[in-house]
């Protein structure tokens, strides 16, 4: 799988404070609704992740439900994630 420049920018260091759009395939739209719903901050999405229990399918219709992503966004934010946790956790 290719990523992007985004997503390995992501993955090579600490997340620290990033914000939401950091994350790979949120851009400023589904940012925005993520952060309407209390999800500011990439370190919340993970916190998300991780009670899902790093559960692709769980995971994926959450983004979905929560801000509308596609198939696509789904995936590729929650490959940023898995390699993110592969990394550093």
């Amino acid at each position: 799988m290719t990523t992007s420049q985004k997503h390995r920018d992501f993955v090579a260091e600490p997340m620290g404070e990033k914000p939401v759009g950091s994350l790979a395939r949120i851009g400023e739209v589904l940012g925005k609704k993520l952060e309407e719903r209390g999800f500011d901050k990439a370190y919340v999405v993970l916190g998300q992740f991780l009670v899902l229990k790093k559960d692709e399918d769980l995971f994926r219709e959450w983004l979905k439900d929560t801000c509308g992503a596609n198939a696509k966004q789904s995936r590729d934010c929650f490959g940023c994630l898995q390699e993110w946790c592969d990394a550093f956790l």
